[in-house]
């Protein structure tokens, strides 16, 4: 399945190899066979950006955290989080390289207490200053019981956020809640004593990783 987000790059995608190789037709014929191989592949290379993988959360619990997004889990340390909270939290980011599903979901149901879409920089999504100065959307989430943040980072590549949530609007888990163009970086802030089940360097998956489990 191909995502709502990908509509406009792939026709844009299309038209641009269109014009390129009818170029070369009239120019080079020679070479049209190469260039043929060369946008096939390319447009496979963008096509792979917007794939959605239909996922389902198998085991419901709302004590468990899924992941929101796809990739690799960069950071687990306990942090100061200065915009919503503004006291310690245990930090959990995961960098969603090109080749990732760039999919964001909810990590658990509950209300949308707060929404923020900040502008910024294109700093790379591992640079320690990433998560307060580039451009950013910060989610918190409520399940009644306790509250947890969401950040989509926007990297050197990333230059789209999407978010598709709002504050007062309640959410299922594993539902998709954003996305977010090539690639970059998804910090969650979770209550302290929260039980984390993964590692650094660990690879993860959307609403297939248990990333952590409530007190």
């Amino acid at each position: 399945m191909i995502h709502k987000e990908g509509t406009a790059s792939l026709l844009i995608t299309l038209a641009f190899l269109g014009v390129v190789n009818t170029l070369i037709y009239f120019t080079f014929p020679f070479l049209i066979p190469f260039f043929w191989v060369l946008s096939f592949l390319f447009f496979l290379l963008i096509l792979q950006f917007f794939r959605n993988p239909s996922r389902t959360i198998e085991q419901k619990n709302e004590k468990l955290i899924y992941a929101p997004a796809d990739g690799k889990v960069v950071v687990i340390e306990e942090a100061l989080e200065t915009e919503y909270f503004k006291d310690k939290r245990l930090q959990v980011s995961i960098f969603m390289n090109p080749l990732n599903v760039h999919v964001n979901r909810n990590p658990i149901s509950g209300k949308i207490n707060y929404y923020k879409y900040h502008k910024g920089k294109y700093l790379v999504a591992w640079h320690p200053k990433s998560s307060t100065e580039n451009e950013r959307t910060t989610v918190v989430y409520d399940n009644g019981k306790t509250e947890i943040l969401l950040r989509q980072i926007a990297g050197a590549l990333a230059k789209r956020i999407v978010a598709y949530v709002k504050e007062g609007q309640d959410v299922k888990q594993g539902e998709d809640m954003g996305f977010i163009k090539f690639g970059s970086r998804v910090d969650l802030f979770l209550p302290l004593g929260t039980k984390i089940n993964v590692t650094l360097d660990e690879k993860v998956k959307g609403n297939k990783t248990i990333v952590a489990e409530f007190a």
